[in-house]
């Protein structure tokens, strides 16, 4: 069997989350044959991997999503579009209800470059029209370039024409979901997409904060990222999700019901035994956390909560553990934070190996602003640590448990409530018994209902099902 896994910015790239998901899931197949489709930013990722990668993956595949030598260096040669060709391109334009085949067939025309279309008279006058109907408050001129930067990136998938697979496997909704989707026309081999979190909401949210993207802008970026999940819900053959309520948003976004499916993400406990602990003479109460040091995962709201917890209980200490390479800026200003503080016991480890450190931890921290089941709760479970949590994807429900009595794993706050965090720090920190029956509670639920085992056979027989119905 011949998988192609569609990866959008993050494996092998990347280290964590969903890296680290992907990464598990082509080791513990051996014997399937793995093509990894990766959709970056730019060539400065070309060839930048952080894993080492398994023998079964057999070709990595690179698109530059702003690739931006197409303009400019080479004449433009005049390129008329057929009729259905021109309805097509104004569909993916203008409507929700984008005419998908024919968006596909558009770009097997082999004359069709992304200079000759962006720049050319088709688009021009589908702009145009497109920005009378809608847009004409604003100047045309830069209303016409920002719809070029738009679909430069779609330009680029939809003219990377993908390998022939068994089964095209893409791990979000997004540029990869219409790469995968692309990859089912073309070949009718099954799609199937798996959300780790809601790609649609993030982006939503991204660009409701962003700064790069101003006024009407934000809602044609939003409403290109949702034609994306529809294209993708509409030609995937099943979509998994981590939780149940990620799942309920799939099918509010517009995924058909019956092609959905929860798999919660897995950890392997045997790796989790026998950590080493505490040092006997290590009087702190060590709170840890896993993570990316980016805004994502709010470090600056993570270490003002530690800050004031600080002031009470003077034992505690934080331990920020993973790379901070990734957006060094933002790792600048939190590591700037703690001096500003005069902050005391506040370690930068950088990438660790967690079997390395979850033992000598007394409660493990997350204050993320977004999040879909992570697996550093998992992982702090499996050591029987408890948790300190922001309200985000399925954290509450790892932490409260919702398929289980096992009882309650942790404590939950609210997103970049730093009072609320630093009371949950200081609530485990001040009752050593609490935080032992806690731990084993989360212990408990992550070895009897997020294994890894169980997860990865989801995904093995899932791969059987769908390829042998394709065969059939």
């Amino acid at each position: 069997m011949k998988v192609c896994v569609i990866v959008e910015g993050c494996y092998p790239y990347i280290m964590g989350g969903v890296s680290s998901w992907t990464n598990n899931l082509i080791s513990q197949m051996p014997d399937v044959e793995f093509i990894i489709q990766t959709v970056v930013v730019d060539r400065s990722m070309r060839g930048n991997f952080r894993y080492k990668l398994p023998e079964n993956v057999v070709e990595v595949r690179e698109i530059y999503l702003q690739d931006d030598d197409w303009v400019g260096k080479r004449p433009v040669k005049k390129l008329k579009l057929s009729a259905r060709e021109r309805e097509a391109l104004k569909s993916l334009i203008f409507s929700t209800n984008v005419d998908w085949p024919g968006v596909f067939e558009l770009f097997r025309n082999q004359s069709i470059t992304l200079n000759n279309l962006l720049m050319g008279k088709d688009f021009l006058e589908i702009v145009e029209e497109y920005y009378e109907e809608s847009y004409d408050r604003v100047a045309f001129t830069g209303f016409l370039w920002t719809m070029r930067s738009m679909y430069l990136p779609v330009c680029i998938i939809l003219k990377n024409q993908p390998p022939q697979a068994d089964l095209y496997h893409s791990v979000a909704t997004g540029y990869s979901g219409l790469w995968g989707s692309m990859a089912k026309y073309l070949y009718q081999s099954p799609l199937l997409i798996s959300e780790h979190g809601i790609y649609t909401r993030e982006r939503e949210e991204e660009i409701i904060k962003a700064d790069w993207v101003k006024g009407i802008y934000k809602d044609i970026w939003i409403q290109q990222f949702a034609k994306f999940s529809h294209c993708a819900y509409a030609y995937a053959d099943t979509v998994t999700s981590l939780f149940e309520a990620a799942r309920q948003l799939q099918v509010e976004i517009g995924c058909p019901a019956e092609k959905t499916m929860v798999t919660p993400n897995g950890i392997k406990p045997a790796r989790f035994q026998n950590l080493e602990g505490k040092a006997p003479d290590d009087t702190f109460i060590n709170v840890g956390s896993v993570l990316r040091v980016t805004p994502i995962k709010d470090v600056k709201t993570m270490i003002h909560a530690y800050y004031y917890a600080k002031q009470t209980e003077p034992r505690l200490k934080l331990w920020i553990m993973g790379p901070l390479d990734e957006q060094p800026e933002y790792a600048q200003e939190c590591i700037d934070t703690v001096k500003m503080l005069n902050l005391k016991d506040v370690e930068f480890t950088g990438p660790i190996n967690v079997t390395d450190y979850l033992g000598k931890m007394d409660i493990f921290l997350l204050t993320s602003i977004s999040e879909g089941q992570p697996l550093s709760i998992l992982e702090a479970f499996a050591a029987k640590v408890p948790c300190v949590a922001t309200n985000v994807g399925n954290c509450a429900g790892l932490i409260h448990g919702e398929r289980d009595d096992f009882g309650e794993a942790g404590i939950v706050a609210p997103v970049m409530s730093i009072s609320k965090l630093s009371e949950g720090i200081l609530t485990l920190a001040r009752d050593e018994e609490l935080r032992k029956q806690m731990g084993m509670n989360g212990y408990r639920r992550a070895v009897e209902l997020y294994n890894d085992a169980d997860c990865m056979e989801t995904y093995r027989n899932l791969y059987r099902t769908l390829t042998s119905k394709n065969r059939k």
